[in-house]
């Protein structure tokens, strides 16, 4: 599609947003085969829709529109009805820009059957038969591992059916079922294990304990000390069980902490479940969606509880999401889903800020907020990492004007102390991937003992790429320079000398302000700009990549008239300890005796050039570095064992 189609389609689309109802309703935006692909809900559909088409957009707005093609609206009497629509529309559709949870599956439960030798396993379907159950439990690892656990503890059978047996089965052998079905268990010790099994499931695990520890006390008076062992091994395992879900508060309140963390389109939701005191396990939700922030947290909430996950009393949200008056439990900005989990639940939660219960209260909550949210962030950045660099670089070619998305990007940085060892550094990334082969360093010439943060940058730019011209070698897409107005310029004014056309930028650390050449004022974009964040990471390693050089170079100088300070050493065997191992800090790790043979000293002049680097290194040590042999002969004495 031209620009000039798109351009058509994007005014038609305004028209429609100008001509929409001051009223309350949803909104529907369809791609060009007449798909659903986002559903929303407005208090004011003309207001809303407007936004659109107003102001700069993010990248989930601009991603939006650029796949709309028409845009129908439905008005109803309130915006409590809009919530109600736009949830039936989102999840007949599952449009693809909307909160889509991708695990839709109920809570798993541990199923105890109602049998004379009752049968123990992981269900998701509860039925009414006398079983008994336990959970929901959020963690499916965590409850396979308790499954195994109790296998070894509770042998209880496998078998669907039970059926009489002349030999047992290989879970008899194997210690896994205590085999019912070949008589080799009665009734009245089998319904012993099932009680057991009930009590651990049912987080009674001290009087569990007890239990056994009684058990395997009787096994060892009566010197059946293998088994008494195996009694031992089972305590231990109950306990690590215990300690692995030891997140307890001993609030016995249910609550749900729900956290997110979102960039572009993409956002992850998790939800932290406390139930009986226990953190009874973490839920994530991968969501792709168009919507504010506050929508697809409505959203999210009326998808995530259901029937079989019904709410608990309170869901504790960030702070910056929750007002004071839903701390105190009066709704506060969510009246509409508090009146919508009322009416399909029978009651609705209390939704609450960490600031609830007093100063511990707080700190309690805060520190589950802060779990849950580190979980979230976690997943978004590993979403980001599959996803790839492209729609960042796509952002970034339509927020620079570009020709072509920026595959190729290097960037320059100016180091140096009051115009000693100035060096520039030559960053490369590729496809939003620093590119370290490509990576190089400036030694300057032009500026040395002079700082001129500008001829330093001409300097860099005409070397690097009057070189590329010279060997044919193919340009960058994008040049960006570490500073201001003034530096890009000085750029531009060398790849003007050098006949190129190369697309060049700035950043400037101070606001992540971005200069174009010739610009009176900056471009501004959003902190949470994918765009950004890609220029920001070459400027990063820009900066990085010249102060370790400058560093290093400092360091050398310094390095050198010590070593030649020491009797016996010299300039020729200075640049020689200098030339094998770079630093002071490789000479003071290194072994003297290694430093002797490598560098063809004596023993002795070894140990010293090491106690020399030692005690530059680390001042706090036995003797003062006054920089004289006497005194390094001194500390050689003192450490003689190094």
């Amino acid at each position: 599609m031209t620009d000039s189609d798109q351009d058509k389609i994007h005014q038609k689309l305004k028209s429609v947003a100008r001509d929409a109802a001051e009223l309350p309703g949803c909104y529907i935006m369809r791609d060009g085969d007449g798909r659903i692909i986002y559903v929303g809900k407005a208090k004011s559909l003309r207001n809303r829709l407007v936004s659109y088409f107003s102001g700069r957009k993010d990248v989930k707005t601009a991603t939006l529109l650029k796949r709309t093609r028409s845009i129908e609206t439905i008005v109803v009497s309130n915006e409590y009805e809009a919530l109600l629509l736009e949830n039936t529309l989102i999840k007949q559709h599952t449009p693809r820009y909307n909160i889509n949870l991708k695990d839709g599956k109920s809570y798993p439960v541990i199923r105890l059957t109602a049998e004379a030798f009752p049968r123990l396993f992981r269900t998701r379907h509860i039925i009414e038969d006398g079983s008994r159950y336990f959970g929901p439990f959020a963690n499916v690892q965590a409850v396979d591992g308790m499954l195994h656990l109790i296998e070894k503890l509770f042998p209880l059978r496998k078998c669907r059916t039970l059926r009489k047996r002349d030999n047992p089965c290989m879970y008899f052998h194997i210690g896994r079922c205590a085999a019912p079905c070949c008589g080799k268990i009665d009734g009245a010790a089998y319904a012993v294990h099932a009680e057991r099994t009930a009590k651990l499931l049912s987080g009674g695990t001290e009087s569990l304990i007890t239990d056994l520890r009684l058990k395997m006390h009787e096994e060892a008076a009566a010197l059946n000390f293998e088994k008494a062992a195996e009694l031992r091994n089972a305590i231990a395992d109950v306990e690590n069980l215990a300690a692995a879900n030891s997140v307890v508060d001993f609030d016995e309140t249910g609550r749900d902490y729900i956290a997110w963390a979102a960039e572009g389109i993409l956002s992850t939701f998790s939800v932290f479940s406390m139930r009986g005191g226990k953190l009874t396990g973490r839920e994530l939700y991968r969501a792709c969606s168009a919507a504010a922030e506050e929508e697809s947290l409505e959203t999210f909430i009326s998808s995530y509880y259901s029937e079989d996950r019904p709410p608990p009393a309170k869901i504790f949200l960030m702070t910056e999401t929750v007002s004071d008056g839903q701390a105190e439990g009066q709704g506060g900005r969510f009246p509409n889903m508090t009146r919508y989990l009322n009416e399909r639940f029978g009651y609705a939660p209390e939704f609450c800020s960490p600031e609830t219960g007093g100063e511990d209260g707080r700190k309690r909550h805060e520190a589950a907020l802060a779990m849950a949210r580190q979980n979230a962030t976690e997943d978004l950045r590993k979403r980001l990492k599959e996803r790839g660099s492209e729609p960042a670089l796509d952002e970034l070619r339509s927020a620079l004007n570009l020709r072509r998305r920026p595959e190729r990007i290097e960037g320059f940085d100016i180091a140096q102390l009051d115009g000693k060892h100035p060096v520039a550094s030559l960053v490369s990334f590729k496809n939003g991937v620093p590119d370290k082969k490509n990576y190089r360093h400036f030694k300057l010439r032009t500026v040395i003992g002079v700082v001129d943060d500008f001829a330093a940058v001409r300097e860099a730019v005409r070397r690097r790429y009057s070189r590329l011209i010279r060997e044919g070698r193919d340009l960058p897409d994008l040049i960006l320079i570490d500073g201001g107005v003034g530096q890009v310029n000085a750029a531009r004014g060398v790849l003007a000398e050098l006949g190129l056309d190369c697309r060049l930028a700035g950043l400037a650390k101070r606001d992540e302000e971005i200069w174009l050449p010739g610009a009176r004022e900056p471009l501004r974009l959003s902190r949470r700009s994918e765009a950004l964040k890609v220029l920001q990471a070459v400027r990063d390693e820009t900066h990085r990549f010249a102060t370790g050089l400058n560093q290093r170079l400092r360091s050398k100088e310094a390095s050198f008239p010590l070593l030649e300070s020491i009797d016996g050493v010299g300039v020729r065997r200075a640049a020689r300890l200098m030339k094998r191992y770079g630093s002071l800090d490789a000479i003071a790790a290194a072994d003297a005796a290694e430093i002797a043979a490598a560098c063809s000293l004596s023993l002795t002049l070894a140990k010293t050039v090491k106690a020399a680097a030692r005690l530059v290194l680390d001042p706090s040590a036995n003797c003062l570095s006054t920089g004289r042999s006497a005194t390094f002969t001194n500390c050689v004495q003192d450490d003689s064992s190094n």
